[in-house]
């Protein structure tokens, strides 16, 4: 086992670690400072145990694996975190509930699919916030905000490619999608200065991601889920046709294993899904609490989540204590995730939106991985040959939602019920070509993306 980086200064980096440490602390985020006492867990694992089923990782995508196992299979998984409930994006991401496909457009899917494949995935998205809804309604209290989501364009060019999204979704799928002038934008909800125009969709919200998480853990140990904080796994090896996973104070014996750490799997963690993912830094700041006099000079109306078209997306929404949670990319490896200058860049950035804001500053800063996939599209598929080890990645920074719909999608794996076939579950996640140059071929689209936002 190696020895882990700070995560306090989001130094452990899944391309080079080998663990994402051991009972780690929450980063120091707003969320953290905002959601009060974690609940109870079943603390580290100790002592050696036999299951039916055992999840590695204890974010939105293994919480609803064990959720969905016990109240629609009556099955009690077991649940193995290496350090706590949330700890990676699930309880670091923005709060954005939206049916989202990942960063591949509909209209991508349709030329390359076709109508009913497309469909599909789109039900299958739908689906997720359905799901996370009615276990909101179960009583999870994540702090919900006004419904609505601003797709805004960043440039007068993308206002006609938004109006050919919005007439696909509303031709297809009867998707009741509004679009807004600059002027409309700028009047009737925010007055974004780099915003020209928006689609508008009613459905979309912001919670609190970690208070989300939280409730999700409430619901799977209540229905006889097991979840083991500070238990990461250190070693993996085949016995007797059963999976064994050892973490620093136990040996698990599993007849079937899903793994759930999408962005945090750490390196050389199981071949199956070695070499399929890439892990990126998303950067989050939060400011100060803006006065009623700064609200008003910005013409911050709303509290909808808000998302731009830039290659390289920005993202933002009005938080309920007036604070405004502003985001986009970060570093490139773990080693630089501390730089402050990826937390300047982005007050930069919301100060160009909102030059009423030149004294604003941010309270609070952090950064965390999201997962993406070579093909832009999260994959739900089995890591070996047998398919007694499973998996869920590749959400592309959109998670929140699917990751429940996936959840319930892998327990039904688990179980040997047959899945939809649509690409999402009936392909494995494509390999990287040339892996090891995963992190150049970033750089250089990053590089790219900031050319095409200004010009193309």
């Amino acid at each position: 086992m190696t020895t882990a980086k700070n995560p306090a200064s989001a130094m452990y980096d899944p391309m080079h670690d080998s663990s994402p440490g051991q009972h780690q602390p929450y980063p120091d985020s707003y969320w953290a400072a905002q959601s009060g006492e974690a609940p109870a867990d079943d603390g580290m694992l100790s002592g050696d145990v036999s299951v039916d089923v055992a999840i590695i990782g204890a974010g939105y995508t293994g919480l609803s694996t064990a959720y969905h196992l016990a109240t629609e299979h009556g099955v009690k998984a077991v649940v193995l975190e290496a350090n706590q409930t949330a700890w990676g994006c699930s309880g670091r991401n923005a709060g954005f509930v939206l049916k989202s496909s990942g960063r591949k457009p509909y209209a991508q899917m349709q030329k390359q699919w076709g109508d009913a494949v497309m469909h599909g995935i789109y039900r299958e998205f739908c689906e997720g916030v359905d799901t996370v809804k009615a276990m909101i309604a179960k009583g999870i209290d994540c702090d919900m905000q006004q419904p609505g989501y601003l797709r805004m364009a960043h440039k007068p060019s993308m206002c006609k490619v938004l109006q050919a999204q919005a007439e696909l979704q509303q031709k297809m799928f009867g998707y009741q999608v509004e679009v807004l002038t600059q002027q409309q934008v700028q009047q009737q909800y925010v007055g974004d200065q780099q915003a020209f125009g928006a689609l508008r969709y009613a459905d979309g919200f912001g919670v609190n991601p970690l208070k989300l998480a939280w409730g999700y853990q409430r619901l799977a140990r209540d229905a006889g889920t097991r979840i083991h904080s500070g238990s990461p796994v250190i070693d993996w090896q085949q016995q007797a046709g059963q999976q064994l996973l050892i973490t620093p104070t136990a040996r698990v014996q599993a007849k079937k294993v899903v793994i759930a750490t999408n962005g945090y799997t750490p390196k050389n963690f199981h071949a199956g899904v070695q070499a399929r993912t890439l892990p990126v830094l998303s950067q989050i700041i939060v400011t100060e609490p803006l006065t009623a006099e700064q609200l008003a000079a910005c013409n911050f109306l709303t509290s909808h989540v808000v998302m731009d078209t830039r290659a390289l997306k920005y993202y933002y929404r009005k938080l309920p204590d007036n604070r405004i949670l502003f985001g986009g990319r970060g570093a490139i490896t773990g080693k630089d995730a501390a730089n402050p200058y990826y937390a300047d860049r982005l007050l930069q950035v919301l100060q160009q939106s909102f030059p009423a804001l030149q004294k604003i500053r941010y309270q609070y800063k952090w950064s965390g991985w999201v997962c993406m996939a070579l093909d832009d599209i999260p994959h739900i598929y089995q890591a070996d040959e047998r398919g007694d080890v499973v998996y869920s990645m590749g959400y592309c920074g959109s998670g929140l939602s699917f990751s429940v719909q996936a959840g319930k999608r892998l327990a039904e794996r688990v179980m040997g019920i047959a899945q939809p076939m649509l690409p999402l579950y009936q392909t494995a996640l494509p390999k990287f070509p040339l892996p090891a140059l995963r992190r150049l071929g970033q750089w250089g689209y990053f590089h790219y993306g900031k050319y095409k936002d200004l010009w193309f």
